[in-house]
């Protein structure tokens, strides 16, 4: 890679906990090493294909990029918008007295939830997590990204654009990427997103209470509570929980005896994180991802 860019950060960003704190890392174009602790991802600049490769440094997060001189500022943009680089967690870290379970979050400088460089991909990503097994997420992603991704001088390819995705029908959906019911979904939001009658990255800046912008973002079809909670977490926006068969299992087992109970008691035990419960219950569950390294 051609060029290289040094970022600052804050004291408190971690970029292992930024990297392998979420599940995006797992997903199609990102590719993490968990041994270096470093990622590489292939994204779309003014109609270019260039791929990026971010890593720790004492001064801070070096990045490379195959682009040229001209893309470093939009790809120093997009790293510190994937790694969440210039939120500040600092109230969330206030709300974990020294003795608190969650009081590791603070000294891992943990929190900050990778997500992908726009919000159309996020949305996308989001849809293919709902009512299945992160095996078949990752395959519908996969799918998605080689088959219809443009590829960059690195052999590896960009996520596809909504254009050109709504160019497919919806047997594509249904039998190429196997997204099984969210087929038409998919061929919808992709439309839509392409016609310019939806546009999530205007989201991002939104000034809707968090409840009317999750009612904006549930009357996209295939979108339910669930979805549309894990997609304000990635907006930054964590008052829900995001409550799904994984998270609930996760906190039975660790948090509840490994009895079930209700969505309610759930929400009582972290309702002391006020607008940061969402983060706080990821955290939580997630805790014992940090034990060892995650596999590749």
């Amino acid at each position: 890679m051609r060029h290289s860019i040094l970022i600052p950060t804050r004291e408190d960003v971690c970029l292992r906990q930024a990297i392998f704190g979420h599940g995006w890392y797992d997903l199609l174009p990102f590719r993490a090493d968990a041994i270096a602790g470093t990622l590489e991802t292939t994204v779309t600049i003014s109609g270019r294909v260039v791929a990026i490769r971010i890593a720790d440094s004492a001064e801070g997060i070096e990045v490379r990029h195959g682009g040229r001189a001209a893309d470093s500022r939009a790809v120093e943009r997009i790293v510190r918008h994937i790694l969440r680089l210039d939120e500040d967690l600092s109230d969330f870290y206030s709300r974990m007295p020294e003795k608190d379970e969650l009081s590791w979050v603070v000294s891992a400088r943990a929190g900050r939830l990778l997500r992908s460089p726009t919000v159309f991909e996020d949305l996308v990503k989001t849809m293919c997590t709902t009512n299945c097994s992160w095996t078949l997420t990752r395959l519908m992603v996969s799918r998605l990204v080689e088959s219809l991704g443009e590829k960059g001088p690195n052999g590896h390819n960009a996520f596809p654009t909504a254009e050109l995705l709504s160019t497919k029908n919806e047997a594509f959906f249904r039998n190429e990427i196997k997204a099984g019911y969210r087929s038409p979904y998919l061929m919808e939001l992709c439309g839509k997103v392409a016609s310019g009658e939806l546009e999530p990255e205007k989201w991002l800046a939104n000034d809707l209470p968090t409840v009317e912008l999750k009612k904006q973002i549930k009357q996209v079809k295939g979108i339910g509570d669930y979805a549309a909670e894990n997609l304000l977490k990635l907006l930054g926006r964590y008052d829900g929980l995001a409550l799904d068969s994984w998270l609930r299992a996760g906190f039975y087992k660790k948090r509840n005896r490994g009895r079930k109970c209700s969505d309610k008691k759930i929400e009582k035990h972290y309702a002391k994180f006020n607008e940061w419960r969402g983060l706080a219950i990821w955290c939580d569950m997630t805790e014992d991802w940090f034990a060892e390294p995650p596999d590749n």
